[in-house]
């Protein structure tokens, strides 16, 4: 082969081995966003807990009927 088929043989092989790359990686980061959208889905959820827990656990001294002695 000459010089110029061999040149072209080569970028033919980088451009394979770079669009495989970009593949693999537009996966991946696919692959990140649907973690992270049900990471952020999972906050939400735990941090609504927590304010209902919160909610739940903390009382006002206004609504406890007063102590027997009175």
């Amino acid at each position: 082969m000459s010089a110029l088929e061999d040149r072209l043989t080569e970028l033919e092989v980088r451009l394979a081995f770079t669009e495989d790359a970009v593949t693999s990686l537009s996966e991946t980061v696919a692959a990140h966003d649907r973690l992270l959208h049900d990471l952020r889905a999972t906050l939400e959820r735990v941090r609504n807990d927590l304010v209902m827990v919160r909610g739940s656990l903390a009382h006002d001294a206004r609504d406890e009927p007063p102590p027997p002695h009175y």
